[in-house]
């Protein structure tokens, strides 16, 4: 993105501030974190402005002091504390603030005059379309019937734009109509009853047929396709019901939609909504008998996702002239991908066209993934990382380490507020130039903080930036319980690296923490194994600590599994439980092992921690993948069955 600031002046700002040594202040630090703690509290007597007003960090103060006096300070004063830190996250949080409170408080003109144009968030919105009600109604009337258009009930601050628009008839008996039926295929059935109470007597033909299909999704057959006034209600009962109708019972759905598609006035996104529907699910369950309705109309659908479930149906077959079929089937952007190219080469192998074969498995390992690494291993030739490396001299490193955002970063990770310094970095990232963006992936990677590193290199799309998206952050570690456990480190720090993306504090939603997410009653039976002690929830938290448990536990599933590492990272992310079952159903074939895992992340977190390994090995010898193998010989060769669990 273009930097906010131009060349010239950042450069003499820079020149300036490289005159003055970056050195911490620890009084003005204290009083620093005394004063937004005591901003927070709104204890406006604790606060010492003299001491703290040439801070790096007084603007958080600021923002909680203005934000104390909404809705009553003027729009100039908030105008103005977004032009003193248009290059900070305090910005865009004041600004946001202040057109809730404005318009909680109706008072439009001030909402409109803070305002840049569609703000985020539902609430924001309401209140921004409310504001313009009266002084632009066009606009206002397109932006709530959008809000309208929900299944789901929506927050009380949209009352009165939705109350404005319905007396306007802006919002018609018709919109109320769409809004049930997207509330029906919610399973919304309170909004529902609210939503009809608001329908004249013209609808109640629609209204019983609506009754009727909601107690029998197969009556649709019965319908009559011309309800409501002129026909309104048709186009989206139908829609709904057949959304409806195809997750309860898709062979039945779709004998119903043969009957009844033909002789209904859809749009074109809403027939192409009910047959999407009815080709993913009858794919995903493997419904045979709507196998040549789907294989007609993939085709036309066209759609990526829809081709690659055909694909993997295919492969779960061994029809390889299936395979090569759908693969070409694809739009362009997915069947150039490594994976689909290592399948087509796969195919052809099959089907003994090698020469094509050859091109494809060369198309596909032109790319860094698991599949492109399979292929140049087909063709017996190196991996292709694709990495490029950015240097920075030491004086443009000073200067960067100037810059207000790094210093504002930098002190806010001094008064504990790392959640603060991270929402400064990542904001400063989405705004800066290329050459920007590089040079505070390399201050990060200089001053060790991984995590926010590897999250720099993704908002930066610094994909081919390997150094960075894969430093070697806590390898002493990694070094230590690999070697005590007899696990090859790279294959820690890959896990690692996609668990967490090296964020020591990472909790996920089923509350997995650390480095290598742990489960606390993984690492509970894991401490009972070692004969330690059972770590706290803040001890999980420690690298140490969750590398050692993990790397522990990671062992105990290639132990399981004879050594397999495909087997075991399944089993470490999935559980082995699940993977025993795979293995009694599963393909022999490694890659078609791979390719049968039924759930998705699995999948994807099997091919990812796999080629991170070979990222990190090859990182390790300065970028060269010289005697580095994806897949040991075993992997490559075995038995995707039972027989790779370990007999004891």
């Amino acid at each position: 993105m273009k930097s906010r600031y131009p060349r010239r002046a950042m450069a003499l700002v820079a020149a300036l501030l490289m005159s003055l040594p970056v050195v911490a202040d620890e009084a003005s630090d204290r009083a620093m974190r005394e004063a937004l703690e005591a901003a927070r509290n709104r204890e406006w007597s604790r606060i010492n402005d003299s001491v703290i007003e040439d801070h790096v960090l007084a603007g958080y103060v600021e923002y909680h002091r203005l934000r104390s006096q909404l809705p009553h300070v003027t729009p100039e004063i908030i105008n103005g504390f977004l032009q003193r830190h248009a290059d900070s996250p305090l910005s865009d949080w004041m600004r946001g603030v202040a057109q809730v409170s404005y318009g909680n408080a109706k008072r439009y003109d001030a909402l409109l005059a803070v305002s840049d144009g569609k703000p985020r968030g539902t609430i924001r919105q309401c209140y921004y379309y409310t504001a313009l009600l009266d002084r632009d109604p066009p606009t206002a009337a397109q932006g709530g019937l959008d809000l309208w258009l929900t299944g789901r009930s929506q927050p009380s601050e949209c009352d009165t734009l939705f109350d404005t628009l319905l007396n306007r008839g802006v919002i018609d008996s018709r919109a109320i109509w769409q809004r049930m039926m997207l509330a029906w295929e919610n399973g919304e059935d309170g909004l529902m009853s609210y939503l009809a109470k608001k329908l004249p007597a013209s609808w109640s033909d629609a209204q019983q047929a609506l009754d009727r299909l909601k107690g029998d999704y197969a009556g649709v057959t019965r319908v009559p396709v011309d309800l409501g006034p002129q026909g309104q209600a048709s186009a989206a009962l139908f829609t709904a019901a057949m959304y409806n109708f195809t997750r309860a019972d898709t062979e039945a759905a779709l004998e119903a939609w043969r009957k009844i598609g033909p002789h209904l006035s859809l749009n074109d996104e809403q027939r192409h909504s009910v047959e999407h529907d009815l080709a993913f699910y009858s794919l995903v369950r493997e419904i045979d008998n709507n196998r040549g309705w789907v294989d007609d109309v993939l085709p036309r659908l066209a759609n990526g996702d829809l081709l690659e479930l055909r694909v993997r149906r295919a492969l779960a077959e061994r029809n390889w002239s299936d395979v090569v079929h759908w693969v070409h089937q694809m739009p362009d952007d997915p069947r150039q991908d490594a994976r689909w190219q290592y399948w087509l080469g796969r195919a052809l192998e099959q089907l003994g066209d090698e020469q094509t074969a050859r091109k494809a498995y060369a198309a596909a390992a032109d790319e860094r993934s698991f599949f492109g690494f399979a292929a140049a291993d087909k063709l017996g030739q190196p991996y292709a990382l694709n990495m490029t490396q950015a240097t920075f001299n030491d004086t443009y490193r000073r200067e960067v380490a100037n810059w207000p955002v790094v210093q504002r970063a930098e002190a806010l990770q001094r008064i504990g507020e790392p959640g603060l310094a991270r929402s400064e970095w990542y904001a400063a990232v989405e705004r800066a130039s290329e050459e920007e963006a590089r040079a505070l992936a390399d201050y990060a990677q200089q001053r060790g903080w991984y995590a926010t590193l590897v999250q720099t290199t993704i908002a930066a799309n610094q994909w081919d930036a390997l150094a960075w998206r894969f430093p070697s952050a806590y390898q002493d570690s990694f070094l230590r319980w690999g070697d005590a456990n007899g696990v090859d480190p790279f294959l820690l720090m890959g896990i690692a690296r996609r668990e967490s993306a090296f964020n020591n504090e990472a909790v996920s939603p089923v509350g997995a923490r650390g480095l290598m997410q742990l489960m606390p009653g993984t690492a509970a039976h894991v401490s009972s194994q070692l004969g330690i002690d059972t770590p706290s929830m803040g001890e999980l938290f420690e690298p140490e600590t969750n590398i050692r448990l993990g790397s522990h536990y990671i062992s105990r599933m290639l132990d399981r599994y004879s050594g397999n590492r495909l087997a075991a990272t399944a089993a470490y992310n999935a559980g082995p439980g699940r993977v025993d079952r795979w293995l009694s159903e599963a393909p022999r074939e490694f890659d078609l092992f791979v390719e049968s895992i039924p759930f998705r992340e699995t999948r994807d977190y099997v091919q990812a921690v796999l080629a991170y390994q070979v990222i990190f090995a090859s990182l390790a010898q300065q970028g060269s993948t010289q005697g580095i193998a994806m897949l040991s010989p075993a992997e490559r060769q075995v038995s995707y069955d039972t027989s790779l669990l370990a007999r004891n």
